[in-house]
């Protein structure tokens, strides 16, 4: 559904121009929120005097937030898209029906959980101003159990080795890019964004320490099994030549071990002089979960090009209203 025929509310950027920033902004079962957060976003949006929309995207909730969202669409001119998906897409698919509808030369990502202040945007923007690509927010103290915390480091550490960059706290939403970098991904439903492809390709980013608070309503829709998920599949595009390192690995082993073979004819030593057979158990199992581990790897690699082939879409919009 559709407002897009009806009278379009008053903004500060001129019909048919694009603001400067577009703040993009999902939500999930944030209907006691809400209210608080837009008023600290806009709060904080209209100090930096430039022209801005905000854009919310209602991740599937069952709860009265997009009725919430709708209502603020209402009273709100800078507010210019309120987004329902039919169901929980997850986070990275909500944010991509979000940027979609984006006209922004900046885009500004953020949680409506209150976890994150939004009074601390000028923080990130002054350093924006200083000419970088993408300047991320760096949760200090994380108030989070530790059954998301030791996930999303691990998750960190991924991420740092698919964007090849320096960065510490991906998993922060608090963000704003440089829109072309996105927009030169051609991103959608049937090709959700993964934030470190992106940040691989700007050569100028920076962290900001920002303040992480207990979240004050409900609980977080990160589950273990989802951060497992958004692990893995990182991990998988960690490296687009996954097969070749793995045969430069193999074919090392295989020289260290004719080397071992060549060292025991002409040296007066040798390594595993004694072969017992709790040690060739070992080595077979070893081997084995190696081999394992390998088709595993193949097997996704297979499921994820044949899932590509389906053309399966990460989300669909049951609902929007756009100015």
């Amino acid at each position: 559904m559709s407002n897009e025929g009806k009278p379009e509310s008053a903004t500060s950027t001129p019909a048919g121009a694009s603001p400067e920033f577009s703040a993009i902004i999902t939500c999930y079962f944030e209907e006691q929120s809400i209210e608080e957060f837009h008023s600290r976003l806009s709060k904080a949006l209209e100090s930096l005097g430039r022209d801005y929309e905000i854009i919310f995207v209602n991740d599937g909730s069952t709860d009265k937030t997009f009725e919430k969202l709708k209502a603020i669409f209402g009273r709100d001119p800078h507010v210019s898209a309120v987004i329902d998906l039919f169901k929980n897409a997850g986070q990275a698919a909500a944010m991509t029906a979000g940027f979609t509808h984006a006209r922004g030369r900046r885009l500004i990502f953020m949680d409506s959980d209150l976890q994150l202040d939004p009074a601390e945007l000028p923080l990130l923007v002054a350093k924006h101003d200083e000419g970088y690509d993408v300047v991320s927010g760096c949760r200090r103290k994380r108030k989070d159990p530790l059954s998301r915390v030791v996930p999303s480091r691990i998750a960190n550490m991924i991420m740092r080795k698919v964007s090849r960059s320096t960065l510490t706290d991906f998993g922060c939403t608090f963000k704003i890019f440089d829109a072309r970098l996105i927009r030169a991904f051609e991103y959608g439903p049937f090709k959700p964004w993964r934030p470190a492809y992106v940040i691989a390709q700007a050569q100028r980013c920076a962290e900001i320490p920002i303040t992480h608070h207990p979240r004050k309503y409900g609980k977080s829709g990160w589950t273990f099994r989802k951060l497992f998920a958004y692990n893995m599949d990182n991990l998988v595009g960690i490296t687009d030549r996954p097969f070749q390192i793995l045969s430069v690995v193999c074919l090392l082993l295989a020289m260290a071990f004719v080397v071992r073979i060549a060292l025991a004819w002409v040296l007066p030593f040798s390594i595993l002089e004694e072969i017992t057979n709790g040690l060739i158990l070992n080595v077979l199992a070893l081997g084995l979960l190696v081999i394992l581990a390998v088709l595993c790897a193949i097997g996704e690699f297979l499921i994820r090009s044949f899932n590509m082939l389906q053309r399966r879409p990460a989300y669909i919009i049951r609902e929007i209203h756009r100015k």
